[in-house]
């Protein structure tokens, strides 16, 4: 993330974190990380004391420290990439993942951009991912670590040729020379999570103001923005990947459509897309099945797309489940058949299961303050079958639905095996 209030160290002798980096580099520091690519970290302080036997302390400090990270990075990047690149801290939490990434580079390269001005470009990850859709691009960073980092993980997956990587303020960089430009606020401080999006940095006015004066542009904000704050020259989307919505991002230019919203899943692809703001779906009283949407159709507001199509209607106006009275399939939703509903009461829950010899429950809720974890200790399973309860309201009323996953037949699935995450 670009940070626009950083300092800039004349050398990185100046810097310990960027002199212990610059020792990672060396030849005898690459060796000594490819080393502990499986280390246990249960098992650190006895690597370490090993390690120094061989090595200067702050060598083996500074591989331990990478070798976590670069453990920690493999669930965004992948085994192969991880263990070749390099990360801070804020870099492997601040980064987006590959598979999102990759998606947004496809969007670009779908409509022609050959070249992208990344501004706060982090550790790289946007930047690599538009590399490899063949898009030439400039990665800008302030912070003189980060930005060393963004450049050492161009030159190890082979992108050197397409990736420039400048440190300097993103605020300073004429972007006028490329097709496109990408900018990636941050959204974190020194005391955590910023949520306003005046406070990112750089702020998201100044971020958009950037992106109108771009032939086409993309701003990664976080998910949970208001949609008040998005200007109605944007194309707002949300993604998901493997059902956890990731991001957000607003999308300007030629090729897309101003004040549209849409809701994309990885790692199908799947979009659902409006034109503008839906009006309210209708209220009703549950039917046979009952569909989950999808947490980026939740957050792109696109919940009434679903009703529509489904030719349902909400349990309560203010929760984001639906109701038919007939099977509907969709990438969209998870769907459920109902078999019981009933005003909650722990106690009735807990006769109901022990009554069907339920061993494995799956909760999930909306509108309750009951914890799933709380619920499943106090109701002492035991039996071969399996439900699903969902703890919400309905019609304003603390309820709960019993039921089972939907097959593809819109039928309840066979009873039993895992819990669904």
């Amino acid at each position: 993330m670009g940070r626009v209030n950083a300092s800039t160290p004349a050398t990185p002798a100046d810097d310990p974190a960027r002199a212990a980096f610059a020792a990672l580099r060396t030849p005898e520091g690459e060796r000594l990380l490819a080393g502990l690519r499986d280390h246990d970290p249960a098992e650190e302080l006895a690597t370490a004391t090993r390690l120094r036997r061989t090595h200067p302390a702050e060598l083996v400090s500074a591989a331990l420290g990478q070798a976590r990270l670069r453990q920690r990075a493999v669930a965004k990047f992948g085994a192969e990439d991880a263990y070749r690149m390099y990360f801070t801290p804020n870099g492997v939490e601040q980064a987006t993942r590959t598979s999102v990434a990759t998606h947004r580079a496809a969007r670009f390269a779908a409509l022609g951009v050959r070249s992208v001005a990344d501004l706060c470009c982090g550790i790289g990850g946007d930047a690599i991912a538009l590399a490899r859709a063949g898009i030439a691009v400039l990665a800008v960073d302030r912070d003189p670590l980060t930005a060393e980092v963004a450049r050492a993980n161009a030159e190890a997956l082979g992108l050197g040729s397409l990736i420039e990587v400048r440190c300097a303020d993103v605020t300073e960089i004429d972007t006028s020379p490329y097709d496109a430009v990408f900018v990636d606020p941050a959204r974190r401080g020194g005391r955590g999570r910023i949520f306003d999006p005046e406070a990112y940095s750089p702020p998201l006015s100044w971020a958009t103001a950037a992106a109108l004066k771009a032939p086409r542009a993309a701003l990664k904000i976080a998910p949970g923005i208001p949609h008040e704050a998005i200007g109605p020259e944007a194309e707002a989307e949300w993604i998901s990947d493997g059902g956890d919505v990731k991001e957000a991002v607003l999308w300007y230019g030629e090729g897309f459509a101003p004040g549209a919203f849409r809701a994309t899943l990885l790692p199908s692809g799947a979009t659902l897309t409006a034109p503008a703001p839906l009006p309210a779906p209708p209220v009703g009283p549950v039917g046979r099945y009952l569909y989950e949407p999808d947490g980026a159709v939740i957050r792109a507001h696109l919940v009434a797309d679903i009703v529509e199509r489904c030719g349902g209607r909400l349990v309560d106006e203010t929760i984001a489940y639906v109701t038919s009275d007939v099977p509907y399939s969709s990438p969209y939703v998870a769907g459920y058949e109902i078999t019981d509903q009933l005003p909650f009461s722990m106690k009735r829950l807990k006769a109901l299961l022990r009554e069907r010899q339920v061993g494995v429950l799956t909760v999930k809720k909306r509108g309750s303050a009951v914890e799933p974890e709380e619920l499943r200790r106090r109701m002492k399973l035991s039996g071969p079958n399996s439900v699903t309860v969902f703890l919400t309201r309905v019609a304003g009323a603390p309820t709960m639905l019993i039921g089972h996953p939907a097959g593809p037949s819109g039928h309840a699935a066979p009873s039993g095996g895992a819990p669904t995450p």
